[in-house]
């Protein structure tokens, strides 16, 4: 006698296997810095996100366009130009098949990583073979928090602290909550992220990640960004050290050691391992596993300790099994809360070797993308290191994190 449909059914589901997710290939604009002098004050972040969808398929020729199931970009303040459900739009304007569907996706600065972490569990699950997942953030056209209402509750009945809703005094509640972390810690650890990025720019090691964008100026007439704009090379701890702290008089905080205001996109192939061996993409890394954690929103910079704990329990690693860290510095103190928490020195070098978004830029939803590409040309590097993680704060109290394998990790390898 046939099974009952039921049994049937719950036979295929036991029977489902979950797949193995590689990121294959990322890669971003230069990051600009926002407001009317910057790179992009004219050229809209729909653009962007156009211009790296399409360097995505030129790289990989081997990936018919049709093959792509998804397209999924984040953006913190989904208005303008960042509106109009911009996965789907800017895959139509990229000029991908009509039949590529899209969608928009915000958490705040790990916008792009939602965006991956999202399309893996599709793919993982069988929904997908092939996606494209990455972010936008124009902060000059768009300020953060742009057309945003708050509800008055979330003060009048003590839901969140105020400084909950300014970013910057979140970072100098988690100074206070943890006086070990000094002004000074912070200036030296952002002279640090300015001197490795000056350096790893040098040797050429960011260009490869980066698209060129053509760009207007009613001005100056038309242009192209190949570099990144924010970095400040020859910083040193000295000029840092005297620069003002607009959050709070005689506080820590400074734009020195902070993230600054930036535009910019990034995007990523993310697919299937089979889909990746039928197709001939290569394999920048394989997605071990992911968590998201809440904390409370006015220290919102430790979000990444509770996340990585959660992620790694999960995956039955400990943190003396990563090897590489790529951690977006959207303030250094925040940085420093994760590294002291897990017994990191300030100057490790496996923590952001190439500097990061202290020097470079956090156009907030694009940079998840961007820790992620980097991760893996530091895996490209160093076959040594089996495991690596991608992590970062999020505004009004979260953090995420990613873990990572290495595909060139050589058994008998230090890490």
């Amino acid at each position: 006698m046939a099974a009952p449909a039921s049994a049937a059914a719950d036979t295929r589901s036991a029977a489902r296997a979950v797949r193995d997710v590689v990121f294959v290939d990322g890669v971003r604009t230069p990051f600009g810095k926002a407001g009317s002098k910057g790179l992009y004050a004219e050229t809209r972040a729909d653009d962007m996100v156009v211009k790296v969808i399409r360097e995505l398929l030129r790289r990989h020729p081997e990936l018919p366009p049709e093959r792509i199931d998804e397209v999924a970009i984040a953006a913190t303040t989904q208005t303008g130009d960042q509106g109009l459900t911009i996965g789907r739009s800017a895959a139509l304007l990229a000029g991908l098949p009509k039949s590529v569907p899209g969608f928009a996706i915000d958490r705040m600065c790990a916008g792009a990583m939602t965006a991956v972490t999202t399309v893996s569990s599709g793919i993982a699950f069988g929904a997908y073979d092939v996606a494209i997942a990455g972010g936008v953030e124009h902060m000059g056209r768009h300020p953060m928090g742009e057309g945003a209402d708050p509800n008055p509750r979330y003060v009048a009945d003590k839901i969140v602290d105020p400084s909950a809703l300014v970013m910057g005094s979140t970072a100098e509640n988690v100074h206070d909550r943890y006086p070990s972390l000094t002004k000074d810690r912070t200036d030296a650890y952002a002279a640090l992220s300015q001197l490795r990025y000056e350096e790893a720019a040098r040797a050429g090691k960011i260009s490869p990640d980066l698209v060129p964008v053509s760009t207007r100026s009613a001005e100056n007439g038309w242009g192209l960004a190949t570099a990144d704009e924010p970095p400040r090379p020859g910083t040193t701890v000295e000029a840092l050290s005297g620069l003002k702290t607009p959050f709070r008089p005689h506080g820590r905080v400074t734009p020195g050691n902070a993230a600054g205001l930036n535009d910019g996109a990034t995007g990523c192939l993310i697919a299937d391992a089979d889909t990746v061996r039928e197709l001939g993409l290569p394999v920048g890394m394989k997605l071990v596993g992911y968590a998201f954690a809440g904390v409370e929103p006015e220290v919102m910079g430790v979000g990444p300790v509770p996340a990585t704990e959660k992620a790694l329990q999960k995956a039955g690693l400990s943190i003396d099994d990563i090897g590489l860290f790529e951690i977006n510095e959207a303030f250094a103190v925040q940085v420093l809360a994760f590294l002291e928490h897990f017994g990191i020195a300030d100057d490790d070098a496996r923590v952001n070797p190439w500097g990061g978004a202290i020097a470079c830029g956090h156009p907030l939803a694009s940079s998840g993308v961007r820790l992620m590409t980097q991760l893996s040309r530091h895996f490209a590097e160093h076959p040594e290191v089996r495991y690596g993680i991608t992590t970062m704060c999020i505004g009004f109290g979260m953090g995420g994190t990613v873990i990572w394998e290495n595909p060139n990790y050589t058994e008998g390898g230090a890490r």
